[in-house]
């Protein structure tokens, strides 16, 4: 079989994400991304392309989901690490978010990622739970665990965010 035959494609679509960050300015985290949950505002570009969706959220804790898929492996014929690390990054941040006021933002400081077993494309769905653990006026931190549909464990971590806050 020739590389040419066993060719896949994979189309994404996404809205401006300047559009969705303008549209956020002004509202609590906790507010921003109940509109992402009930699809009033569109996901960002990246959880488009990677198969994200946020199913989830309540104040300090934010679930994740994807289905690993071919398009998610990495040379070894397993879902790239990236893929958990990412899915971690995204459910952890965002239980930070829900915690933070109009006017507040927060970027990832440090991730901390233990990979437990490998993801294929027939683990199926598997979800990330995030929670966090402390907010305070510079740095929040976060745990999180990507589970599959039978609460079996694929990874595992932490985070620490830098909390910034506008007119600071």
């Amino acid at each position: 079989m020739s590389q040419k035959d066993s060719e896949h494609t994979l189309t994404v679509s996404w809205q401006d994400p300047r559009l969705l960050a303008e549209a956020g300015r002004g509202m609590s985290g906790l507010e921003f991304l109940q509109k992402v949950v009930t699809g009033e505002f569109p996901p960002p570009p990246f959880a488009s392309l990677l198969g994200f969706d946020l199913v989830e959220l309540h104040e300090g804790s934010a679930t994740f989901a994807v289905k690993p898929a071919e398009h998610h492996y990495n040379p070894i014929g397993v879902v790239h690490g990236g893929l958990a690390a990412t899915l971690l990054d995204s459910a952890m941040g965002c239980a930070v978010h829900s915690t933070l006021p109009a006017g507040s933002g927060y970027t990832t400081l440090e991730i901390k990622v233990n990979f437990v077993r490998a993801m294929t494309a027939e683990t199926g769905r598997v979800r990330c739970e995030a929670k966090v653990i402390h907010v305070g006026g510079r740095t929040a931190t976060a745990e999180g665990r990507i589970i599959d549909e039978a609460g079996k464990l694929y990874a595992h971590g932490t985070t620490t965010c830098l909390v910034f806050h506008a007119g600071r």
